[in-house]
C-alpha cells in the first residue's frame, strides 16, 4: 500500500506496513546494481571510516543553491519522490495527520483495526468498506494540485527523468504526466482485473467507476469473482516495474526531489539511498524526514543528512509541498509560468466538467488579487487526462 500519510484516494499506502517488493530483472541495457553499489560504498566507508570526501556539487546548501544547480547544465535527470503530502491541498486526507487523517475517521466501518480496510486477506472477506471508502475519495472527483503540476513543468523543460509516487489518486495522470513519466509504486485505480487467478481479466476506470458509484460490489462479468482496483493493499507485491525502472533511474539520477511523504515505509523510503552519493538531494515537507540515524550519519551512509558537520548534499523546505514547489519555482524564474498553467488547466477541467462560468469567474477574481496567487482547489470532478493531451486530441 502507499505512505500511512497518503489518501485512499491520494493514498500512498505509506500508511500501512508496506508489501514485499516484487523481484524483477534489471532493466534492458542496464547493468547497474544498486544493491551491489550499496554494500561496496558500505565496505569501503567502513574500510577507510568515510574516507575522502565526497564531490559537492551544490555551492550552497540552500533552495537557492538548488536552483543555481538545476540551472547549471549539469541537472539533466531530476527524479521525483511524491506521497500523499501531495495532494492534501486538493481536499484529499492523508493518512496520519490526527483528527483529519484517514486513519482518525474509518471508525464507521466497524473495522478489526484501521488497516484492515488496505488488507487483501480481509477485503476479499469484506470488501465494501474499502468500495464505500473508495465511493468517497474515488479519483476524478479532485484536481491536481501547484506540486503535480511543477513535475510536468519539469517534465516540459527536459529534466524529468521519473516520478516515483506513493499515490493511487491518478492525479499525476490528471496533471498531464504520461505511463512512461510514472512509476506507481502501490498502483493505481486507472485499471481493475479480476482476483480469480485462473481469469484475471482486465476492466477500465470507466467500469470500475460506474460500479462503484451504484453501489455495487465489482464483480467479473466473465467468471462472477471479486474485481479489485489494481492498487497495492497489505499483504501484495510491488509492480514488477518498479524494481527494473529503479535499477536503471537512480544510479543516472543527478537530482532527486522528495515531496509530502513521511518516508518511512520501506522499500521505497529506501530509494533515497539509490542515487549516486554526489546527487544533491531536495525535501519538501512539513517536517524532516527520512533522517540518519547517528551510527550510520558518522559512516557517512543511510538516510539524508540535514544539520550534521558533514552534510554536504541535503536540503530541507519545511512548509506545505504547494509553498516549497511555488518557492523553488521562484527561485527558477518560473513562478509566473507555473501560476499560469495551474490556472490554465483548472479552466480547463472545470469546462470540460461544464464549470467553465464558474472557473472564469474564479479566475477573474484571481486577479483581482497578488500577481502570482494561485487559484483555490474547488474540488469539481476531473477527466483523467490533462487538458493539454486533450488539445492534442482534438
Amino acid at each position: 500500500m502507499s505512505d500511512p500519510e497518503a489518501p485512499i484516494s491520494g493514498a500512498e499506502a505509506d500508511s500501512l506496513q508496506e508489501p514485499q517488493e516484487e523481484e524483477s530483472s534489471p532493466a534492458e541495457g542496464s547493468t547497474e546494481d544498486p544493491e551491489m553499489d550499496f554494500l561496496r560504498s558500505l565496505f569501503a566507508r567502513m574500510q577507510g571510516l568515510g574516507s575522502g570526501p565526497v564531490e559537492q556539487v551544490l555551492d550552497e546548501l540552500s533552495l537557492e543553491g538548488m536552483a543555481r544547480y538545476m540551472q547549471s547544465g549539469d541537472c539533466k535527470n531530476i527524479i521525483c519522490m511524491v506521497g500523499a503530502g501531495i495532494a492534501t491541498s486538493a481536499g484529499i486526507p492523508d493518512f496520519r495527520s490526527p483528527g483529519t487523517g484517514l486513519y482518525s475517521n474509518l471508525q464507521k466501518y466497524d473495522l478489526p483495526c484501521p488497516e484492515a480496510i488496505f488488507e487483501i486477506g480481509y477485503f476479499k472477506q469484506h470488501p465494501e468498506p474499502f468500495f464505500t471508502l473508495a465511493r468517497e475519495l474515488y479519483p476524478g472527483q479532485f484536481k491536481p494540485t501547484v506540486c503535480h503540476y511543477f513535475m510536468c513543468m519539469l517534465k516540459e523543460k527536459g529534466l524529468l527523468r521519473r516520478c516515483y509516487t506513493q499515490n493511487i489518486d491518478t492525479l499525476e495522470r490528471v496533471a498531464g504526466l504520461q505511463e512512461e513519466d510514472l512509476i506507481e509504486a502501490h498502483g493505481t485505480f486507472h485499471t481493475s482485473h479480476c482476483l480469480n487467478f485462473l481469469c484475471r481479466e482486465e476492466y477500465g476506470l470507466p467500469w470500475m467507476k460506474e460500479k462503484i458509484f451504484s453501489e455495487e460490489i465489482p464483480k467479473c462479468e466473465k467468471c462472477n469473482s471479486l474485481v479489485k482496483p489494481d492498487i497495492v493493499f497489505f499483504g501484495e507485491s510491488l509492480p514488477a516495474r518498479f524494481s527494473s525502472s529503479l535499477r536503471s533511474d537512480f544510479p543516472r539520477c543527478d537530482l532527486l526531489i522528495i515531496m509530502g511523504t513521511s518516508l518511512s515505509v520501506q522499500p521505497f523510503a529506501s530509494l533515497v539511498m539509490k542515487v549516486p552519493p554526489k546527487t544533491p538531494r531536495l525535501l519538501i515537507n512539513r517536517e524532516k524526514t527520512g533522517e540518519s540515524d547517528s551510527l550510520m550519519s558518522f559512516m557517512g551512509i543511510g538516510g539524508m543528512d540535514f544539520d550534521s558537520e558533514k552534510a554536504y548534499r541535503d536540503v530541507a523546505f519545511l512548509g506545505s509541498c504547494d509553498d516549497g514547489c511555488l518557492a523553488l519555482a521562484e527561485k527558477l524564474g518560473w513562478k509566473d509560468e507555473l501560476v499560469a498553467m495551474v490556472t490554465r488547466e483548472h479552466a480547463a477541467i472545470d469546462a470540460a466538467e461544464g464549470g467553465g462560468a464558474s472557473a472564469s469567474a474564479a479566475n477573474q477574481s484571481s486577479g483581482d488579487g497578488e500577481k502570482g496567487a494561485v487559484p483555490e482547489q474547488k474540488d469539481k470532478p476531473a477527466e483523467q487526462t490533462g487538458a493539454r493531451e486533450r488539445e492534442k486530441e482534438e
